[in-house]
């Protein structure tokens, strides 16, 4: 398990790609060809309700760290891990391997629903998605955060080494 150190705390609130106020703005930047992969509640359920599907979604049926029962109607392959706040546990970044590695083979779309809290997995999904990936998620009361996966991997790379290894 990966556990996030208090120092990096404030470095990780900043956004890791560009941060779109308007999350219509962002959506008009998206191409269907796209691999998209989005995390958390609000950003999933906007993304569906557009009409667009990621072919990764992450949830942890919470909205700012209260419990949502908002349903998200999806079709997709449903995964389940256990994530507590703050870490990035061995099930949750097998997960989404399994469920990015899956979704390419079989053009099938996966929802990773998460026990605990689903907001670093941003960070594995960074490392582990195929080349050219776009991950949506969202900065909490500014917008939504859209980041190729490609311009950032060795920051990510970087910031995960610096998580304390338990």
């Amino acid at each position: 398990m990966l556990k996030l150190q208090k120092e990096l705390r404030s470095e990780l609130k900043k956004p890791l790609g560009d941060l779109y106020p308007s999350f219509k703005e962002a959506l008009d930047l998206l191409s269907p060809e796209d691999f998209i992969i989005s995390v958390g509640d609000v950003t999933t359920k906007n993304l569906i309700e557009s009409g667009i599907c990621p072919r990764l979604a992450i949830i942890d049926n919470r909205i700012q760290r209260k419990d949502s029962n908002q349903e998200i109607n999806y079709s997709a392959t449903i995964l389940k891990a256990k994530n507590p706040p703050g870490t990035i546990t061995k099930a949750l970044w097998e997960t989404i391997e399994k469920a990015l590695s899956s979704s390419q083979e079989f053009s099938e779309n996966f929802l990773i629903i998460v026990s605990g809290e689903e907001d670093l997995a941003v960070l594995p999904c960074i490392l582990l998605a195929p080349e050219d990936s776009v991950i949506l998620y969202g900065q909490p009361n500014e917008g939504l955060v859209m980041v190729k996966s490609q311009k950032v991997k060795k920051k990510v790379e970087e910031l995960i080494n610096r998580f304390e290894e338990e």
